[in-house]
């Protein structure tokens, strides 16, 4: 009958800890492991965002265009003309032209990095993309929107400032509304260029969604079985749109039905661009 072996002592090299698990004990990481959460792919994009140049040069671009130009149109303005009138409205013609730039942003904000091929980096590091666009469409919404809000407020303070009339507006409600329409049509365009995914293309078509609703109008209304919907589509372009909110329209309502469009198209976009984003590869 065998005698039972003791245990041969286990072989360490100089200077390793000495110690063993115990039996049915797991093993526990020392490296803190934090589970992810949409506030870091909002910190990722908030990084990029600010980071960039095309940031600084289309966001700094639209504020010279809103600013400048409507501090150009209210030196040319008496009090009389602003007797019924909110003081944002110079705001108004620089906003015609500042569009265009919270729109090419939008673009660049998704389509740069397939360009560059640096979305491969970005999905890598954060598999859900659902969350990575979500992250790109909160972050700027809320620059868009902060950025179009400055402005136009600044205007209506200038302008006020500049001139005194007893009738004049509250001009509160434009400050947002208008910010808002501008911030969704940038919204619109990132949602387009994530579907598209080219820069030049998604600009392009966000182009012709502003300014062919604009030109077609006065052809359509040129045949009579086409009047009705020429004169829709002169009501709910985007020139108009604006020209409501900020009630360079005498009708009472001041851009509500224009806005509700849009937003249910932007939201449309949206939920397009998140069904092909899981759909198809990088």
């Amino acid at each position: 009958m065998s005698t039972p072996q003791p245990p041969m002592p286990q072989q360490t090299a100089p200077g390793a800890p000495q110690w063993q698990a115990a039996p049915g004990a797991s093993y526990t990481s020392p490296i803190p492991v934090t589970r992810t959460h949409l506030g870091h792919a909002l910190n990722s994009e908030w990084t990029k965002i600010k980071s960039v140049r095309s940031t600084m040069w289309t966001l700094g671009i639209f504020l010279l265009l809103v600013v400048g130009i409507g501090f150009l149109v209210a030196a040319q303005t008496q009090d009389e003309d602003f007797s019924d009138v909110p003081y944002t409205i110079p705001a108004f013609f620089g906003l015609m032209l500042g569009q265009i730039c919270l729109i090419t942003l939008g673009v660049l904000v998704v389509s740069s990095e397939y360009g560059t091929g640096m979305i491969r980096t970005t999905f890598t590091a954060s598999p859900q993309r659902y969350r990575v666009l979500a992250a790109k469409l909160i972050i700027f919404f809320g620059v868009a929107f902060s950025v179009s809000a400055f402005s136009i407020g600044l205007v209506g303070l200038m302008t006020s400032g500049m001139h005194s009339s007893p009738g004049a507006e509250p001009w509160g409600g434009t400050v947002l509304m208008g910010a808002l329409y501008v911030s969704l049509l940038g919204v619109l365009a990132l949602a387009v260029g994530s579907m598209l995914r080219h820069s030049a293309g998604a600009i392009t078509t966000m182009l012709g969604v502003v300014l062919v609703p604009a030109i077609m109008p006065a052809f359509l209304m040129m045949s009579d079985s086409m009047r009705t919907f020429g004169e829709k589509m002169q009501e709910y372009n985007a020139p108009n749109a604006l020209a409501k909110i900020f009630q360079l329209d005498s009708e009472s309502a001041h851009g509500g039905a224009q806005l509700g469009l849009l937003a249910g198209v932007t939201a449309a976009a949206i939920v397009g661009a998140f069904l092909l984003l899981e759909r198809r590869d990088v």
